[in-house]
């Protein structure tokens, strides 16, 4: 996907999170926070 938006991210990022497509848990951690961070940065 080109250029997603922040939104798409955050569905990218949270299906990942659900359906378990991480290498280990330092991987799921780091997709946590980068789906905080764009949380963060759109709500301001």
């Amino acid at each position: 996907m080109p250029n997603p938006t922040a939104t798409e991210m955050i569905e990218i990022l949270e299906k990942r999170i659900e359906n378990g497509d991480f290498k280990d848990a330092v991987h799921k951690i780091k997709l946590m926070t980068t789906r905080e961070m764009i949380l963060e940065m759109i709500s301001k």
